[in-house]
């Protein structure tokens, strides 16, 4: 009894030293001296997981539920028929309907772009789809489906998602590595864990990096990522931007680089959730270093740049969600450099959408309440 008891004393000893060993310091985050400036203003309740935002026009936003609906927010109001005809999803773990972005020349075509965790690649299980349909009559129609991730596995985690067009049309989307580290994120024979590029019609771009590759899928942009929830474009230089969750901590920021790894799970500044290390690197050669990261994680999802005249204060800075600790993070930038980062609407909940209105108007999808829109004090 004795003996047992000192053995357990030993490897609880040893555990917390382990942990210790592999402890980042921690980076504080400050409160933003515009905080007192700005209120959120509840637009919408309703929608359990606004995943994702888009606004058709001045009156109309769509916001997928990751549970498999498609719901129309009009002129403030939740419309209360949810729209008809979205893809069949896997409703499970991360897995649903997720983001949704307009086609950049929307006005004309009248595209919409959904990411989804679809069946509709090769073998049992789910991976992650895109789908482009039209919106008409409180419908989707004229739906084309343009890329269905492979394999399909059955874990029910780390779909990516985010999409993103940039300024010559070419449609990017993220993957991440579907709970499969060790063998997807530095494979070039596997769409998991990675950032994609495709046109709008879902046909591959000549100019892609692996394009000539025989076995390569010719889709991927980058690779090496862990699970990309956020996805932007700069309004000035038109670079796609991304973030993605690390494990516990090393959650990241990154410039997309064609052709670039980012070294996940190779390396991290990130440890395993029960403390262990995962490796020993947090660089190494031909792997890219993040622009930013986060040690404890913030648990990132959505991501915008903020031009709009209603913010001066935060003019130039990307708003990012944290759904760990329930505010919206203000990341400072200076040309393409990450300088700093603060907090704004402390205890709003999990921050998991973004989307700006025509008129500069910046609204949040917050899990479990609905929508907010960001208004000044008066």
């Amino acid at each position: 009894m004795k003996r047992s008891l000192f053995n357990s004393l030993i490897i609880a000893s040893i555990s917390l030293s382990s942990l210790q060993a592999c402890a980042q310091p921690e980076q504080k985050i400050p409160l933003d001296a515009s905080a007192n400036n700005y209120k959120l203003e509840l637009v919408s309740e309703g929608i359990q997981i606004p995943w994702g935002m888009a606004w058709l026009n001045e009156r109309d936003l769509l916001v997928t539920d990751r549970r498999g609906e498609l719901r129309l927010i009009r002129d403030g109001k939740l419309v209360e028929q949810a729209v008809k005809g979205t893809p069949k999803v896997h409703d499970e773990g991360q897995g649903g309907l997720l983001d949704i972005e307009l086609d950049p020349n929307f006005a004309d075509n009248g595209w919409i772009y959904f990411s989804y965790s679809g069946y509709e690649g090769d073998g049992e299980g789910y991976n992650t789809s895109i789908m482009r349909a039209r919106f008409k009559d409180m419908a989707l129609v004229d739906q084309q489906l343009l890329f269905d991730g492979e394999p399909n596995i059955e874990t029910t985690k780390h779909y990516g998602s985010r999409i993103e067009f940039d300024k010559e049309g070419y449609l990017y989307f993220s993957i991440g590595d579907r709970g499969k580290r060790d063998v997807h994120p530095q494979s070039l024979d596997y769409d998991a864990g990675k950032i994609h590029r495709i046109n709008s019609d879902g046909s591959i771009p000549k100019s892609n990096p692996f394009y000539n590759h025989k076995t390569t899928h010719k889709s991927i942009y980058s690779y090496g990522h862990r699970n990309p929830q956020g996805m932007a474009m700069h309004p000035e230089t038109g670079v796609i931007w991304s973030h993605e969750h690390g494990p516990r901590g090393g959650d990241e920021i990154n410039i997309v680089k064609a052709g670039a790894n980012y070294g996940w799970p190779e390396i991290t500044y990130g440890i395993n959730y029960i403390g262990t290390k995962i490796t020993d690197e947090t660089s190494r050669e031909g792997m890219e270093q993040p622009d930013w990261y986060w040690v404890p994680s913030i648990a990132p999802s959505g991501m915008e740049f903020i031009t709009s005249d209603k913010y001066p204060q935060w003019q130039g800075q990307i708003a990012v969600g944290s759904m760990k600790f329930g505010h919206l993070v203000l990341v400072k930038l200076d040309g393409d450099k990450v300088t700093g980062h603060s907090k704004v609407f402390e205890g709003v909940g999990r921050v998991r959408s973004l989307a700006t209105h025509p008129n500069g108007d910046l609204y949040l999808g917050v899990d479990g309440i609905g929508v907010y829109k960001v208004v000044p004090k008066i």
